[in-house]
């Protein structure tokens, strides 16, 4: 039988299995952190644009609304999602801008990581148009 002096410390076989669970979480993390700025960056984009639309104060044009935040995402450069695949209309909370879509990242192998955003955005304005 063993004593509590000789079981001191971590063996070899538990140092690498620490030191490759450490590595999976970090690239888990690196290749997630884009996604999540790019999100952090449209969601931003979509509340000025809806701020924009609501101090207006004119009824709401989903084709300026799109034109709006097109011109906001070339400055800033979206690419997970397209202007397009932006809905404007008429819900049961008024007017809104809503999205839903999901972003892809590549692991390894032909592993991905799949993280699915969606958000309403209320428009404090007139119907639309």
């Amino acid at each position: 039988m063993k004593t509590i002096h000789a079981q001191r410390g971590i063996g070899i076989f538990g140092l690498a299995f620490l030191l490759a669970l450490i590595a999976f979480v970090a690239i888990i993390v690196i290749k997630c952190t884009p996604l999540y700025l790019n999100q952090m960056t449209l969601s931003r984009d979509l509340a000025q644009v809806a701020h924009q639309v609501s101090s207006s104060g004119s009824e709401v044009d989903p084709v300026d609304v799109h034109r709006a935040i097109e011109r906001q995402w070339d400055i800033d450069y979206i690419t997970q999602l397209e202007p397009k695949d932006i809905k404007v209309g008429n819900t049961a909370q008024g007017v809104t801008i809503s999205y839903d879509y999901e972003a892809r990242a590549h692991l390894f192998y032909n592993i991905y990581i799949v993280i699915h955003f969606a958000d309403s955005i209320p428009l404090h304005g007139h119907a639309v148009g």
